[in-house]
């Protein structure tokens, strides 16, 4: 079967295009900037005559089209993932348009199977707690996670309408071989290089990569059969429980302070206030923060595919080795870590569930 990813080239889409050519699928990409396929494949074994490349925009319609004519199934996990505040336009314009633009075009030109992948923040702040497949979109202050709230709008619509929409909730995700040093992997390495002393209280659903990348295998392999919506595999971790847990794999101390998270929001908007004007990254940004603010857990009967969650530890531990091995980190900020030996290609993402 051939299969049409956007957002090949970013965490999800990457890891996900190694398992659905893994199940012997040919794989068509739709980017922007065809140098970046090698980069973001090659590490995971994919070789980049596996994929056959469109180039252009998630947002133009004619580049769409293109992308899909032929398709058996559409994986559309392109968004811009930031809570940084120089990137709103670019989530504005690319998060729910681009949702928009690539759900009509499979669904026009029939495609059978399209999953849209979206983010369990997309259901953030919840009056229901936990989250179920039938929890209501969010409504969001935030401009990355309203973006996504949008796109879910879209794509339930979609679903209502009859067309074969499969939604796939995504938590934060964590993993060896991030090609763009997404969210949470610039975090992860901002608490090793000392720059996380403060933490707002909360926490947030946490999940692997890998884990996820094997669900939207899966699902395209499902067919009519798959759900309609599922939630990527994930543990609830508190903020203190996630710093616990990274200074468990790497042995060291890294003090730090967890705040009231609602008392915090006013300095993360003073952050992303002067994040404009900083060429550098501030780790301290409002989405973070207002994230751990009103994270909801998941149900632990919600549909995850049948895919358990890998240990923490080890989504930790896989990605500081990434992050030591891509000489994102020195030695000594890896820990004990940096004399083990560097996550695997696609480390067994495994056969099977897991």
């Amino acid at each position: 079967m051939l299969v049409t990813v956007t957002g090949g080239t970013g965490f999800v889409g990457a890891h996900s295009i190694a398992e659905i050519v893994r199940k012997g699928h040919r794989v068509r990409l739709l980017v922007r900037d065809e140098a970046r396929v090698a980069r973001a494949l090659a590490p995971l074994g994919v070789d980049r005559s596996a994929a056959e490349i469109v180039r252009g925009d998630v947002t133009a319609a004619a580049d769409v089209a293109r992308a899909v004519r032929g398709a058996g199934a559409v994986l559309h996990a392109a968004s811009v993932y930031s809570f940084d505040s120089r990137d709103r336009a670019r989530v504005r314009r690319t998060n729910a348009p681009g949702t928009a633009v690539v759900l009509e075009a499979a669904a026009r030109e029939g495609v059978e199977r399209i999953v849209h992948v979206s983010t369990v923040a997309a259901l953030f702040p919840s009056r229901r707690e936990p989250l179920r497949a039938d929890s209501p979109v969010g409504t969001p202050r935030e401009t990355y996670m309203r973006s996504k709230a949008d796109a879910e709008r879209i794509a339930r619509d979609w679903q209502d309408r009859g067309a074969p929409v499969v939604i796939t909730y995504p938590p934060a995700l964590l993993g060896p071989h991030d090609p763009r040093l997404g969210d949470q992997s610039a975090r992860l390495r901002a608490l090793l290089r000392g720059r996380m002393p403060l933490w707002p209280s909360g926490g947030f659903p946490l999940g692997d990569v890998r884990d996820t990348a094997m669900l939207h295998a899966a699902l395209l392999d499902h067919g009519g059969d798959a759900p309609g919506r599922v939630f990527g595999p994930s543990r609830y971790l508190s903020t203190r429980q996630y710093v616990a847990a990274v200074r468990a794999v790497t042995g060291r101390a890294l003090p730090a302070v967890f705040l009231p998270a609602r008392a915090m929001l006013p300095a993360g908007l003073a952050t992303d206030l002067v994040q404009r004007a900083c060429p550098w990254h501030l780790p301290a940004e409002y989405g973070a923060i207002y994230t751990c603010a009103c994270a909801t857990r998941v149900a632990d009967d919600a549909g995850t595919g049948g895919f358990e969650p890998r240990p923490v530890k080890e989504t930790v531990a896989d990605a500081v080795r990434w992050l030591r091995s891509a000489g994102l980190l020195t030695a000594r900020q890896a820990g004990r870590l940096a004399r083990s030996a560097p996550a695997s290609e696609h480390a067994a993402a495994g056969k099977g569930n897991r």
